[in-house]
């Protein structure tokens, strides 16, 4: 599913206009960057939770050249669902 898509689905189930979703959708994306690029976490009840995880230092390898190099240690984007999430979609996409 892509942005457009969940415009398009939740504009004809509200009954609201698509610029209108459009807009609200940008905005909550947004929100949800600045707030983990300002280093805050985000809480969403009964979904989930956008948070920064720390990644370790560490050494890589480009494989092509046969050098080394150091990848520092630093923050990344996160996504952990909520157990309610988690159950609900193991119940609905068996293995």
């Amino acid at each position: 599913m892509k942005k457009l898509d969940i415009v398009n689905k939740i504009s004809r189930d509200c009954n609201l206009d698509k610029k209108f979703v459009a807009i609200v959708v940008e905005n909550f994306m947004t929100e949800i960057k600045d707030s983990l690029i300002n280093g805050e976490n985000i809480y969403l009840r009964g979904f989930g939770t956008f948070r920064l995880k720390k990644r370790a230092k560490k050494t890589a390898r480009n494989i092509a050249k046969k050098t080394s190099i150091v990848v520092p240690e630093h923050m990344i984007p996160n996504f952990k669902a909520c157990k309610e999430l988690k159950i609900n979609v193991s119940k609905n996409n068996p293995c």
